[in-house]
């Protein structure tokens, strides 16, 4: 039903397409004009709603030029109730600050970490103490002209046809990928062939010369939470022997629950939209699952390091609480790291 829903909207589709068009040709052509900075400064971006991987991409950055630069990461801070400029804080909470601007913060503490929907004052706020600034999620925020443009294309979403929102799930139009300078395939399957990377690529092609990467999603072993900040402490467990509750807020998290099934002796999943808050009555639905659940072995509560952030353990008491970090595995790692320090270079 929702699937012939959203083909209804088609209408829809194609009137949103051809703003976003007009859209681009106005920035294109400078009737609107992109202003650069006097920083090095990286975005990293889609073309698609959620889902392709750009905190991932964001702290492998980090991890990357940590030490070389002073870094400061730039969002807009989605979900949060509050606006405007605002340095994220490791007791802050999700409504405050969106859940991935936190989880940057947590990970890395001794970074600048800041959320503003408009990037232009964001980076004039942190230009002068900082030599390098990561825009997450800003490909479409085209106000800010940045030193290098990553851009993530999940795996799954070039397999089906690129159609604009709502019908689809494009906010933005396959053509812009010209602007890229590097573009990475996100969550490829362990199996994926040469012959379907070179499809991709060629599909790609016909838009863009940037250099292509493939990345695979690598899954860490679960952490437990802490109460006092939802960040991590020294323990982890084994889910073999364990019953999960499987608990998300994500784009798609048909991979992550794929991967536990794996891993876990028995799956049961909760799957809300993505950044979604919590309220009470999700609580007591993850409360009953679990205590059903617990009734006959042994279980615990597994959630993703960002669902992690909008979670309130004091609202899962005696629930223990882990979450699965994830990195980003290269097929060449060497080589887009070097492309990424050419581009900053220029």
């Amino acid at each position: 039903m929702i699937r012939l829903l959203r083909w209804l909207l088609l209408p829809i589709s194609l009137l949103y397409g051809l703003a976003v068009w007009l859209r681009n040709v106005l920035y294109d052509t400078g009737i609107w004009s992109s202003k650069s900075y006097p920083v090095r400064s990286i975005v990293i971006g889609n073309l698609a709603v959620g889902g392709s991987g750009k905190t991932p991409m964001t702290e492998c950055l980090i991890r990357w030029f940590d030490g070389e630069y002073k870094i400061a990461t730039l969002s807009r801070g989605y979900g949060r109730k509050t606006t405007g400029f605002r340095d994220v804080h490791i007791n802050d909470d999700a409504v405050s600050t969106g859940d991935e601007p936190l989880q940057f913060k947590r990970k890395f503490p001794h970074l600048t970490v800041a959320v503003c929907e408009d990037r232009r004052t964001g980076m004039e706020i942190l230009l002068e103490d900082h030599d390098l600034i990561l825009l997450d999620d800003a490909f479409q925020h085209r106000k800010v002209s940045a030193s290098c443009n990553i851009l993530l294309f999940e795996y799954a979403s070039l397999l089906r046809p690129i159609i604009p929102l709502p019908t689809g799930n494009f906010r933005d139009l396959l053509p812009q990928a010209k602007r890229a300078d590097v573009i990475v395939i996100t969550k490829i399957p362990k199996d994926i062939s040469a012959q379907q990377r070179t499809q991709i690529t060629k599909k790609l092609r016909k838009h863009s010369k940037a250099p292509i990467y493939f990345a695979s999603i690598a899954y860490g072993a679960p952490k437990a939470l802490s109460k006092q900040s939802n960040s991590a402490i020294n323990s982890s467990v084994n889910l073999y022997d364990k019953q999960v509750l499987l608990v998300t807020g994500i784009a798609n998290p048909a991979p992550l629950l794929d991967y536990v099934q794996q891993e876990a002796k028995y799956v049961e999943s909760i799957a809300l939209p993505d950044h979604h808050l919590f309220t009470k009555a999700d609580y007591e639905r993850i409360q009953s699952a679990y205590a059903a659940l617990a009734a006959k072995e042994d279980t615990v509560l597994v959630t993703t390091e960002k669902d992690a952030q909008r979670l309130s353990l004091h609202s899962l008491p005696n629930i223990p609480c882990y979450y699965i970090p994830i990195t980003f595995v290269f097929d060449q790692e060497e080589q887009i790291h070097q492309d990424v320090i050419n581009t900053l270079a220029r």
